[in-house]
């Protein structure tokens, strides 16, 4: 089975600081906002629709980042390949509404701290895209 998703590494400009929206999963992981893309949806249409239905933050994409393929094990439908399409994408609203029923909390962080929270607490796979949008907006992380 082949699942496709997309989502963003979503930041924001407070004052002359930059901060990233991080989430928390129901497994305590850190992570970016994705989610499975619905019939007639385009990759940045998935990305920002699943932005703001699990943290309440409307956002415009930037730029495209990285397509991550990976394999995960399904109790109901066996193994499924994943594909999973993210895109820079920057804040239009601020507010952060987590969506419960899908994830811990979500929350602005300072880009060092985002970084430090996915090396220690996040997916390995989420590393290379955090890596490129810090890139993208002339960052170098700590």
């Amino acid at each position: 089975m082949k699942e496709i998703s997309a989502g963003g590494v979503v930041y924001r400009r407070n004052g002359d600081a930059l901060e990233l929206l991080m989430i928390e999963d129901r497994y305590s992981k850190w992570t970016l906002a994705k989610g499975k893309k619905e019939p007639g949806e385009t990759d940045e249409e998935t990305a920002l629709r699943e932005i703001e239905e699990e943290t309440g933050v409307r956002g415009r994409i930037i730029a495209k980042l990285e397509t991550v393929h990976y394999r995960y094990f399904h109790p109901k439908h066996g193994d499924v390949d994943k594909e999973v399409h993210y895109y820079l994408v920057e804040a239009r609203s601020d507010d952060v509404t987590p969506q419960l029923s899908e994830i811990t909390k979500a929350v602005w962080l300072p880009v060092n701290k985002a970084w430090q929270l996915q090396k220690e607490e996040g997916y390995d796979n989420n590393r290379s895209v955090i890596w490129k949008a810090l890139n993208r907006l002339g960052v170098q992380p700590s």
